[in-house]
C-alpha cells in the first residue's frame, strides 16, 4: 500500500546563530524545561539547543527548523529536510 501524508500546518522558524527567537511557544517550553538554550545571545559561538521530544531528547543547531506541531509538540528538523516538506502559507 501506499499512503500520502495529510497536509497539516505547523509552526516553525530556522534557529540562527545568536539564537534570536520571536516565537512565544519556543520561550514557554524554555520556561517549562522542555528545551535547553545554549550560547543564545553571544557571539562567541553558535547557538543550539536541546528538546525533549517525544521520541527523547534531540539537539537544534544553527541552521536547523524548529517546528510546533498540531497538538503542540516541539521538534528539531534539518533545514533540507524540512525546506523538501514543507512550504511557507500565509
Amino acid at each position: 500500500m501506499k499512503y500520502k501524508k495529510k497536509p497539516v500546518i505547523v509552526e516553525a522558524f530556522q534557529l540562527n546563530e545568536r539564537g534570536l527567537v520571536e516565537e512565544d511557544w519556543f520561550w514557554d517550553a524554555v520556561s517549562e524545561n522542555k528545551i535547553k538554550t545554549y550560547n543564545f545571545g553571544k557571539h562567541s559561538a553558535p547557538a543550539l539547543c536541546v528538546i525533549e521530544t517525544l521520541e527523547g531528547t534531540m539537539t537544534a543547531k544553527t541552521g536547523d527548523y524548529i517546528i510546533r506541531g498540531i497538538q503542540g509538540e516541539i521538534y528539531p528538523c534539518k533545514a533540507k529536510i524540512f525546506e523538501q516538506t514543507y512550504e511557507e502559507v500565509d
